[in-house]
């Protein structure tokens, strides 16, 4: 079954978060305290993801990727993906992680049934990476990667957000890295969650990050597989990785956009930058399958043709992206 939105577009991928709590307080992501935690009634429980995740697929969803906060450190999370992995009809199965807590559950999470892993790393300098997540440890999140590896996935995605000033000058330092190991290195332009006066002087543009790149190596464009996401995609010749760039604000992609997404307290959303949300809960406490599976259809049909962040500004209301999934 197709599911397709208003603008023609098919939206075969649902964004699940299930927690808002981190271990990490990376500065562009949450306040420096953390976010207020949510009471424990507040939080999806695993079988109203499940269920939320079943009428997904039911309507038309192939993918899911999890995510948070930082989805790890929430308990039982292990046996939950293993429940997920197991839907019918779900074709992939992807885990968004800071990667602090992989050295030591690649193993489950493989044998889980996850199939692709997307680790966070804003920097390959110790303490810049201590900086930037308030207390980091980068020793852990690389001994993650290699982990997840051995483990037997595929080399993990890397999400790096450049931001002007703080981690910029580590550009070519990532695109080498795609030379030895096979990485993909997407590159993610700045985008302002928090409202913050003078934002844009974090902000380089994806073509500015290619140009970088280009001065020192020739690049040709790779093809995108089915399951991927909105990054164009590159790779050095002869390199074993690949090097993306995702421009939320300089080069709207909402025109390619597949995704809907749930928060952990059951909002759903058809755009990140949307004010518009749909809460679940009704449908969750007690079960409503069908009237949940039409609640879906209304989201994805409901979907704006693109968000407002623009180098100009944006309109959306400030929020955390740990408490809407990243």
């Amino acid at each position: 079954m197709q599911l397709t939105d208003s603008h023609g577009r098919n939206i075969n991928y649902l964004r699940l978060s299930v927690t808002d709590r981190c271990n990490m307080r990376c500065f562009y992501c949450m306040p420096k305290e953390g976010v207020v935690k949510k009471g424990h009634p507040a939080i999806l429980s695993y079988e109203e993801l499940q269920l939320i995740a079943e009428s997904a697929v039911e309507i038309g969803i192939e993918k899911i990727r999890i995510t948070g906060g930082e989805p790890l450190v929430r308990d039982g999370i292990v046996a939950f993906l293993d429940r997920l992995a197991r839907i019918p009809g779900l074709r992939h199965l992807a885990l968004t992680t800071n990667g602090s807590l992989l050295a030591d559950m690649a193993d489950d999470l493989y044998k889980a049934g996850v199939q692709r892993l997307n680790v966070s790393l804003d920097s390959l300098d110790a303490k810049t990476f201590s900086d930037i997540t308030r207390g980091g440890d980068l020793n852990m999140v690389l001994a993650g990667l290699d982990a997840a590896e051995r483990s037997g996935f595929p080399p993990p995605k890397i999400n790096c957000v450049i931001m002007r000033g703080v981690n910029d000058a580590e550009i070519l330092d990532f695109a080498d890295r795609t030379l030895t190991h096979g990485n993909s290195i997407r590159f993610i332009e700045y985008m302002p969650a928090i409202r913050e006066d003078g934002w844009q002087r974090y902000s380089i543009s994806g073509e500015e990050i290619l140009e970088r790149i280009a001065a020192r190596y020739s690049l040709e464009q790779v093809d995108k597989g089915m399951f991927a996401g909105p990054s164009r995609d590159f790779r050095i010749p002869g390199a074993r990785g690949s090097i993306g760039i995702i421009t939320a604000v300089s080069g709207h992609f909402c025109s390619e956009c597949n995704r809907i997404r749930v928060t952990s307290t059951g909002q759903a959303k058809g755009c990140l930058f949307s004010d518009e949300k749909t809460d679940l809960v009704p449908f969750l406490r007690p079960p409503d399958p069908a009237g949940l599976a039409q609640v879906l259809k209304y989201i994805v049909s409901s979907k704006p043709e693109r968000h407002g962040i623009s180098g100009d500004g944006y309109i959306h209301t400030n929020f955390t992206m740990s408490q809407v999934g990243g």
